[in-house]
């Protein structure tokens, strides 16, 4: 279907979108039989070529070609009567263009002298066509005196050259009044090459040079800088102000290169936007700084013109300088902000001061050196105490890789270097701030012994220097040393006054992660010192690991512990207080306490301990919550070979893990939980047992191996079976066993303490090895 309306129009939709000729050789229609070709023009069908005929016909190829051949010329006819029609529109629009630009022509035969104007140009030097002579001569007599000199003069270029005429002028009307033409032509040669006619226009430029004059009037009365570069970038107009803040006259200027005038714009900011401009025709706007003489600040914008270069700028130092002062105080509120922030993330005293060096140079230093005080609450000298035996260079930096090896020489030898009346010697006994702002080089070899020290900070030369006491809570923790060298502005007041905030807020840091050492120090001390290494026991090898919490206030709960019953059995215990500190380690140690003496001397099972211990607990009124897991290792009778025994009690402990001498790796789940420890009456306590075969590895732990932040424990759990199957394989002892598992599934820095108890059954005969736990968190061996 060729869809509704007549059918011319169906046939030429359907050869546009057939792109092809169309037939319809039976007459289906009333309208008879019809033939349709495309007509193209620059590769597009715009149309068709339809035939028709009253009665039914068969269209053959031979009509497909001819009527395509026709196709042609009418083409052809079309485009032709477009262009007459684009012509004739182009005309009027030129006409109306010259009509309205009031432009008039001229032709001046040079052979016979004859110069013809159009009406256009007779009407605009107020003549009539019987008032002109038609000759150079009547031309001149128009042209204002003061202007004849210089448009004869650009005639005569102009013939002699056979080129073209250019010339801007006044002329003196009939009237006494004066106009200004803006006159264009070109010289036409003839056979011998030299001009034989001057062909050309002129219109009125009157009003734009009325416009030219208001606008300079503007431009001298305006507060904005302004001057005119043309195309061989010299000054060409220079207004008052811009005479000002050049502190030039626009006599110096003009006619000269802006480059010849001002050099220090070569190779900067205002020759590579200026050249950007002209070249890009796009304007600028930019800031930029132009050294002594005019030592300040602009901001300028240029526009690009025919006739060169527009140049508008501002002195804005004030400004500039006002906005540096902020962006500075902004910088100096970020650097406290980061130095604060480092340095809050860290409790280790090493690693805070190593980080200060960095965070300071190069925004206020190029480099520098922290010393830490041994003992913050005595600084002074004594006959029995010199002050450098008070100190230690415990980190440095410079911004610079290449000069690093220096201060690595400088701060590992200068104590020892120093003399009593050196800056940094005079800061840690005064605890005040030492500033040497230029002669910091004369300043420090003038105190350092010959050797490694003074050849150091020769090399460096420091020109400026800072000795800055590290204040907290009242006293002096440590010195930092600051230092810029030459190319750089020496310390001012506002910067030795942020060193002091700086200097501040590192010592609160440094003495924070000093106090933090301290309770950890002493929370694990006294964790340890009630968590005993197991005994040596035959046919059995124990591991015994505690690693404390990365915070200090966080240990104290969980507790191990490993010893024989009256009959030769052997007891593994595990346990985790709830709670995290020192009051937790006291609990602690109270429920083991009597645990291990329930077990000693009563000889009873797991169930029975845990039963008892809850027992003693509640008439000794010791408030205790914890978790525990009781075990009992009972082996064959001496010289029978067989399985062990291992039966166990639960109270709300995590299941131990053990591996089968296949390399079967199983968790020891109960049948029935039992409640923690300390939730009052309850119901009974429960037992499990197992046969172990020798070689079976059992390990024991508390939630802080497998327990992280913001995941299921059941993943725990699994990543600690899979490092146990693969540890198992590599036939490690049971120590490092325990140690490649603390490695690998405890994170640095982790949140909770950690016990862990390995148990490996040796073989028959075997005498067996325990492994247990040395006072610094590594390993003994006892055969």
């Amino acid at each position: 279907m060729l869809g509704a309306g007549p059918l011319d129009e169906r046939l030429c939709a359907r050869v546009l979108l057939e792109d092809g000729p169309v037939r319809l050789d039976v007459a289906a229609e009333s309208s008879g039989s019809h033939l349709a070709v495309p007509l193209r023009t620059g590769g597009h069908v715009v149309g068709a070529l339809c035939v028709s005929v009253p009665a039914p016909r068969r269209w053959s190829e031979r009509d497909v070609a001819l009527l395509e051949e026709l196709a042609g010329p009418v083409v052809a006819e079309l485009e032709l009567g477009a262009l007459v029609a684009t012509y004739e529109d182009d005309r009027l629009v030129w006409q109306v263009a010259v009509d309205a630009g009031g432009v008039g022509a001229f032709d001046w035969d040079l052979v016979t002298g004859e110069l013809r104007w159009d009406d256009r140009l007779l009407d605009l030097f107020g003549l009539d066509r019987d008032g002109f002579a038609g000759t150079i001569e009547a031309f001149r007599a128009s042209v204002h005196p003061e202007d004849r000199a210089r448009v004869e003069a650009a005639l005569g270029a102009a013939i002699d050259s056979c080129g073209t005429f250019e010339s801007e002028y006044r002329i003196q009307l009939p009237s006494g009044h004066t106009r200004w033409v803006d006159a264009r032509g070109q010289a036409v040669a003839g056979a011998d090459g030299s001009a034989v006619r001057l062909l050309g226009a002129a219109h009125d430029s009157t009003a734009r040079r009325d416009g030219d004059a208001r606008v300079a009037r503007v431009l001298e009365s305006m507060p904005t800088a302004f001057y005119q570069l043309d195309a061989d970038w010299r000054f060409a107009y220079v207004n008052g102000e811009a005479e000002r803040l050049l502190a030039a006259t626009r006599d110096s200027l003009i006619g000269r290169v802006v480059w010849d005038r001002f050099p220090a714009a070569v190779g900067g900011s205002f020759e590579e936007h200026y050249r950007r401009a002209v070249e890009t025709g796009e304007p600028v706007a930019f800031e930029a700084y132009y050294p002594a003489p005019l030592d300040g600040w602009y901001e300028v914008r240029a526009w690009p013109s025919p006739d060169g270069l527009a140049v508008y700028f501002l002195d804005i130092t004030d400004r500039r300088r006002a906005h540096d002062r902020l962006q500075e105080g902004a910088e100096q509120t970020q650097l406290l902000s980061d130095v604060s922030a480092s340095l809050a993330t860290t409790l280790d005293t090493e690693e805070a001061v190593r980080r200060l060096p960095q965070l300071i140079a190069p925004r206020v230093a190029d480099w520098s050196i922290v010393t830490l005080l041994t003992e913050p609450a005595g600084v002074g000298t004594t006959a029995a105490r010199p002050w450098r035996t008070n100190l230690r260079d415990a980190g440095h930096w410079h911004h610079d890789p290449v000069k690093r090896a220096l201060v690595t020489v400088y701060a590992s030898t200068r104590l020892r270097a120093l003399s009593d009346s050196a800056p940094l010697a005079r800061a840690a006994t005064g605890q005040q701030p030492v500033i040497h702002r230029t002669d910091a080089t004369q300043a420090l070899l003038g105190s350092l012994a010959p050797g490694p020290a003074r050849d150091a900070i020769s090399a460096l030369a420091p020109r400026s220097g800072a000795f800055i006491p590290l204040r907290a809570r009242g006293r002096v923790v440590g010195l930092l040393s600051a230092f810029r060298e030459e190319d750089r502005e020496p310390f001012t007041d506002e910067d030795v006054a942020l060193l002091l905030d700086l200097g501040n807020r590192a010592g609160l840091a440094i003495d924070n992660t000093r106090l933090f050492g301290l309770q950890r120090d002493l929370a694990e001390g006294l964790q340890r010192s009630m968590l005993t290494a197991p005994p040596a026991i035959d046919h059995l090898e124990v591991a015994v690991r505690y690693a404390p919490a990365a915070v200090a206030a966080r240990v104290g709960g969980d507790w191990y512990d490993a010893f024989r019953q009256q009959d030769g059995a052997t007891v593994v215990v595990i346990g985790d207080v709830i709670g995290h500190d020192v009051a937790a380690a006291a609990a602690m140690g109270q429920a083991r306490t009597l645990l291990r003496g329930i077990a000693a001397t009563t000889g009873a099972g797991p169930a029975a301990v845990l039963r008892d211990l809850e027992g003693a607990m509640r008439l000794l009124e010791v408030d205790v919550l914890a978790t525990a897991l009781v075990a009992r290792l009972d082996r064959p009778d001496a010289g029978v070979p067989g399985p062990t025994r291992l039966r166990w009690s639960n109270a709300g402990h995590l299941d131990p893990v053990v591996v089968h001498p296949d390399g079967r790796v199983e968790t020891l789940a109960p049948a029935v939980r039992d409640p923690l420890l300390g939730l009052g009456e309850g119901p009974g306590r429960t037992e499990q047992e197992v046969l172990l075969a020798p070689g079976s590895t059992v390990v024991l732990y508390t939630d802080g191996l497998v327990e992280r932040r913001g995941e299921h424990l059941d993943a725990g759990l699994a990543r600690l079976a899979e490092a146990v199957r693969e540890l198992a394989a590599e036939d490690l002892t049971l120590g490092e066993l325990c140690d490649r598992l603390l490695a690998r599934l405890v994170p640095s820095g982790a949140a909770d303490d950690i016990a862990l108890v390995a148990v490996r059954l040796g073989s028959d005969g075997d005498e067996g090895d325990v492994v247990g736990a040395a006072p610094d968190g590594g390993s003994r061996d006892r055969r």
